[in-house]
């Protein structure tokens, strides 16, 4: 094989998402889906009517102020197909398809850690749930959602870049009827 045939292939080779895990949860340190790639400007109908109705419950507890109460408001209202439980749609794969406002993240003993100057803060999600309220750029969110350290029982608005995720899983699920 040519030199730079090898190399190509090497390339590509790194390039392959190590961290996908069998079982549809993605990990830390998995790719996620960039513009240049793929369009993403075309957010789905049901996408924009759950994060429409979401936003509209800023600053209010959601029944019980439970994570997933918010997520379960949404999708009833629009009679979304979902079990009731933890899975709120189709399964998303942020590393090849585009995440959308509205898609709902299901996480699962996260942990993250960032900086904010010299200080460095570590933050969980054992067991969260929270929607997608606006995408800044690749992997990079604002999530609207309550039952957090910051908003309380409340719903309230964060950010998360994924690549901060240190522990633990997620899965990116889209509303459907």
């Amino acid at each position: 094989m040519r030199p730079g045939i090898l190399l190509a292939a090497l390339l590509l080779i790194a390039l392959i998402p190590a961290t996908r895990a069998g079982d549809g949860l993605l990990k830390p340190g998995a790719r996620v889906a960039d513009s240049t790639s793929m369009p993403c400007d075309s957010v789905p109908e049901l996408n924009r009517l759950v994060v429409e109705l979401a936003g509209q419950q800023l600053g209010t507890t959601v029944a019980r102020g439970e994570c997933w109460d918010l997520a379960a408001l949404v999708l009833n209202r629009y009679e979304a197909d979902w079990d009731k439980q933890y899975r709120f749609g189709r399964k998303v794969n942020p590393a090849k398809e585009c995440v959308y406002p509205g898609d709902i993240i299901q996480f699962e003993g996260v942990v993250v850690k960032y900086r904010i100057g010299n200080a460095t803060y570590t933050e969980t999600m054992a067991h969260h749930t929270a929607m997608v309220y606006a995408v800044k750029s690749p992997g990079v969110f604002t999530l609207i959602h309550q039952n957090t350290g910051t908003s309380g029982r409340k719903v309230g608005l964060s950010d998360l870049d994924l690549k901060t995720i240190v522990k633990g899983k997620y899965i990116v699920y889209r509303p459907v009827r």
